[in-house]
């Protein structure tokens, strides 16, 4: 067996070398944040966050960031991302990172196995060492500990088998997506509400819906296009899928609570490729100014990755989304995981949740998200 490779650094030396990257990470992010000042620039984020659905809210922000700086050096031919992927995934998909092409940095888990006789006592959990085996009668179940820099590609730095490009969707004026309001409707219902129409703005008080959490009703406006109406409805789901009225004794302010709502409405329909930037733009530009002692950072901090764990979770329960989620057509992250692992001699443990994750999980990183 050929002798491991060593970098030639101590443990305290590849310790500060992570933590100069993350803290770097750190600065890019409070970059990429700071520049969101405005509702249009915050519905912007939110639709680019809609084709990235695979990747947290700050990995979305980075990914932006730093492809927008190697457009304007001249080292990608296209202004935005439109395929991510790690170096080795690439690899599995026939295409290879073209020479010189730096990867962009983003946050990734650490993990480490922990044993327990009794899995269901949180405070049962051991921490294993590397190779250490449980003992008889635990079960051993991964966790994660922490963050580390890991780097993707954007197809535009790669080179070799052609991408197979999704269909995307066009709509009509006026249109909607079809079977997205049933889809919608379906979880409204699922919920415990009635899902109503009301005849115009004055019945719901000048509102496009109303979500009536006491009698856990929904009502729509009926006189609006479709495209109008699935958008409302996505809106008011999104209220109740966030919690907002058991939020509100806490002191959710309505602003924050408007502006999470109208952008988990903007990710569902951009998702579906329905672009509803003119409504949504005033709306969070509106609503965001009355957030009293908050910051747009503090406000973006505060709805970022709510918003997007929400729309996951609402697009989960819909037919697949036509536009893609940001990973190239026929690339299986978690095989490519596993791969890595058994590179490594790591053995696969099922996560301490004991629920499957639907897809690869990456962290809110806490740098305030």
């Amino acid at each position: 067996m050929a002798p491991r490779r060593t970098t030639g650094k101590t443990a305290d030396e590849v310790r500060e070398a992570r933590e100069a990257k993350l803290t770097e990470l750190s600065g890019r992010l409070e970059g990429a944040v700071g520049g969101l000042v405005s509702g249009e620039d915050w519905a912007a984020a939110v639709r680019f966050a809609a084709r990235f659905r695979s990747r947290s809210f700050a990995n979305t922000l980075l990914i932006f960031a730093q492809h927008q700086d190697a457009y304007e050096q001249g080292r990608v031919s296209e202004p935005f991302p439109s395929y991510v992927a790690g170096y080795e995934q690439w690899k599995t998909l026939g295409r290879q990172v073209t020479k010189g092409q730096a990867g962009y940095m983003i946050y990734a888990p650490v993990t480490a196995r922990f044993a327990s006789t009794n899995p269901a006592d949180p405070d049962s959990w051991r921490r294993l060492d590397r190779g250490e085996k449980a003992r008889a009668g635990e079960v051993v179940r991964s966790k994660m500990i922490g963050v580390k820099p890991a780097y993707v590609w954007d197809v535009t730095q790669t080179s070799g088998e052609p991408v197979p490009e999704r269909p995307r969707p066009v709509l009509l004026a006026g249109e909607a997506p079809a079977g997205l309001w049933d889809g919608l409707a379906a979880q409204v219902r699922e919920r415990g509400f009635a899902l109503g129409d009301a005849p115009d703005a004055a019945a719901l008080g000048g509102a496009n819906g109303v979500t009536d959490f006491l009698a856990r009703t929904v009502q729509v406006r009926a006189d609006m296009d479709d495209a109008a109406r699935v958008k409302t409805l996505a809106h008011e789901l999104a209220h109740i899928e966030l919690g907002h009225e058991d939020r509100r004794p806490d002191g959710l302010h309505r602003g924050i609570g408007e502006v999470e709502a109208e952008s988990v409405a903007l990710m569902v329909c951009a998702s579906f490729g329905l672009d509803s930037t003119d409504y949504t733009v005033p709306y969070v530009a509106g609503w965001s100014s009355q957030v009293q002692g908050s910051s747009p950072l503090e406000v973006i901090r505060a709805t970022g990755e709510r918003v997007r764990t929400t729309a996951l979770a609402i697009l989960d329960r819909l037919p697949e989304a036509p536009v893609g989620d940001g990973d190239p057509p026929g690339l299986d992250r978690t095989a490519s995981v596993e791969r890595t692992r058994e590179r490594s001699g790591a053995k696969r443990a099922a996560p301490i949740t004991g629920r499957p994750a639907a897809r690869p999980v990456e962290p809110a990183v806490a740098v305030g998200w």
